[in-house]
């Protein structure tokens, strides 16, 4: 499922914040079929911008929130914020099934299997460590709805700790790599909160965006 929409929440001198539909990349894949994406419409909505704004990405069946720079110095330091984890992220998604619990920390450590690219796997002697807080919200006929909390930035995180037996063992309704998807139906996974250091002002900025399921 693909939505076309990129909503711009907010502009200044320093950064662009955007709403990104699902179905669409955060940076160019490789392809001219690949070209279209958060990056590039940005690039064509503000010239003046540095040639990759983007200082960090969502997978391109996630929707939700991205910060994007305007200057090289926006970008040098917004990247230094990603990588002390300074930056707050909160996610909501659909779980098929019933999660057991209210709460917890999820620690698994997993790798590329590069006989499945883009799969992750569960490996705690050759991967990396990705750590996610999570929180249930509520149950709705036979699914999950739960916030989620990641504290590293590994690829396919939450998918993979949603889905795999030692994590929540109920992938995201409509991941097509961890999961089922129907005909139609969209991964439920959205990038809901922000929250950041202004490169301009120097203050807190937090943006939220409500999930659209």
């Amino acid at each position: 499922m693909v939505e076309d929409r990129l909503i711009i929440l907010h502009a200044n001198a320093a950064i662009v914040v955007v709403e990104k539909p699902a179905g669409l990349l955060a940076v160019p894949g490789r392809g001219p079929e690949k070209e279209d994406c958060v990056e590039r419409r940005i690039r064509r909505l503000f010239p003046d911008c540095p040639g990759q704004p983007a200082v960090h990405r969502l997978d391109m069946d996630t929707s939700g929130l991205m910060v994007l720079a305007r200057t090289r110095e926006a970008h040098r330091e917004l990247s230094r914020q990603f990588a002390a984890r300074l930056v707050e992220k909160r996610y909501q998604a659909l779980l098929e099934g019933v999660v057991a619990g209210s709460s917890g920390v999820i620690e698994l450590a997993f790798r590329l299997d590069p006989n499945n690219r883009p799969h992750q796997v569960y490996d705690p002697v050759h991967g990396k460590a990705g750590v996610t807080r999570w929180r249930k919200i509520g149950d709705e006929q036979g699914r999950s709805r739960i916030e989620f909390t990641p504290r590293t930035g590994r690829t396919h995180q939450l998918r993979l700790h949603a889905a795999h037996p030692l994590g929540l063992g109920c992938p995201i309704v409509g991941d097509r790599l961890y999961g089922v998807r129907k005909e139609g139906e969209r991964m439920c996974l959205h990038a809901s909160l922000l929250r950041f250091l202004d490169p301009e002002s120097g203050s807190w900025r937090t943006f939220t965006s409500p999930p659209p399921f």
